[in-house]
């Protein structure tokens, strides 16, 4: 296990600038997730914390030991990819092996020891009856614990892991988002786990960072960052569906967002003189109701644009209309009502907290 820690790290190809600054620590033992749109950066870094390649500046640091020039078999890092990367002539038994044979002058093992290892890891993970199968043999869930296990046999200092479940069916996902989870809980190995997916990401880090082009914009535990967005990015990046984002008036210690009054907001004072503020709402707290509702408790009129079953309820997107323009917002129907497309519909903000952002800087700047 290892601390790591990142320095000013920056990467460019030509006139491309892929990782502008990035400073980070990783602590000893936890799970880190990178996440981050496609593009944003996030696997060049994994590439330069496994020396695949280098940077253009900047230094990576484990336990305080500088280990910007050295090659990745110097690191004691061990890599799991989005493509599993087995041997296809390799039974189960020798692809996890292989990682130890290779070594096995350096470590001193000889074959039995190397095969007491295999059962011990192979029996972690479940593939001890799979040990004599090719990997065109097995499933997909089965080929990445294959990959796992050649990762851990090893017994590296840190894992690196770049979007290893997403081959994989959304049920499989599911199961093997726990087991990667227990796998931590149990060794403790210093581990960065790079996703596109937010939700792998709140429900397996310790502690997480989002990127956006090359730019770190918020480090913290899963709850806070979900609970406290950062900026405008963050808060409409992490959450599914996405935060509501709307442009609102502040009027006393009230928020007017379109056609929707917010009142008792406890705004703070700074905000109380009619400001400009982008205002935002998770679509949990918003309440979709029949059309007769529409007056009662500040329910507000809409139409129905979009629906989306959820299995145990129904987003609804709905355009809500005043003199100033459409306002388009995304809130959970009521239980027992199925609208449809074009319905007339009530909207209201169930005491919602409220999320605050300056819109000339897309910085948080309170909540009410």
């Amino acid at each position: 296990m290892a601390e790591v820690r990142v320095e000013h790290l920056s990467k460019r190809f030509g006139a491309a600038s892929v990782l502008p600054d990035v400073t980070l620590t990783i602590r000893d033992g936890e799970l880190f997730a990178i996440v981050g749109p496609s593009g944003c950066g996030k696997s060049t870094l994994l590439h330069l914390l496994a020396g695949l390649d280098r940077p253009t500046s900047g230094r990576i640091l484990f336990d305080g030991v500088d280990v910007t020039g050295l090659e990745p078999r110097e690191r004691d890092v061990a890599l799991v990819f989005q493509s599993y990367a087995l041997y296809p002539h390799m039974s189960v038994r020798e692809n996890l092996a292989f990682p130890l044979r290779v070594a096995q002058r350096k470590n001193g093992l000889d074959r039995r020891q190397i095969e007491d290892e295999v059962r011990r890891v192979s029996g972690f993970l479940g593939l001890d009856t799979l040990l004599d199968r090719r990997p065109r043999e097995l499933s997909g869930g089965q080929r990445q614990r294959v990959a796992l296990g050649r990762a851990l046999i090893r017994k590296p200092r840190v894992f690196l892991m770049d979007e290893p479940l997403s081959n994989l069916d959304a049920q499989l996902r599911a199961s093997m988002r726990a087991e990667l989870r227990r796998l931590h809980e149990e060794l403790k190995i210093t581990t960065v786990y790079v996703t596109h997916d937010q939700t792998e990401a709140l429900t397996l880090a310790d502690r997480l960072a989002v990127l956006n082009h090359g730019e770190v914009q918020q480090v913290d535990h899963p709850h806070e960052i979900y609970q406290r967005p950062g900026n405008l990015f963050v808060a409409g990046f992490m959450g599914y569906p996405p935060m509501n984002l709307l442009e609102a008036q502040a009027e006393g210690e009230s928020l007017r967002a379109g056609p929707i009054r917010l009142t008792g907001s406890s705004l703070p004072s700074e905000l109380r003189h009619d400001r400009m503020v982008m205002a935002g709402i998770r679509p949990e707290a918003i309440l979709v109701e029949p059309a007769e509702k529409i007056g009662e408790e500040g329910a507000v009129a809409g139409v129905v644009r979009l629906i989306e079953p959820s299995g145990s309820g129904m987003w609804v997107t709905v355009d809500l209309q005043d003199t100033r323009g459409v306002t388009t917002i995304i809130g959970a129907a009521a239980a027992g009502f199925v609208p449809r497309i074009r319905d007339s519909v009530a909207v209201v903000a169930r005491r919602p907290a409220v999320h605050l952002f300056d819109p000339a800087t897309g910085q948080r700047i309170g909540s009410a």
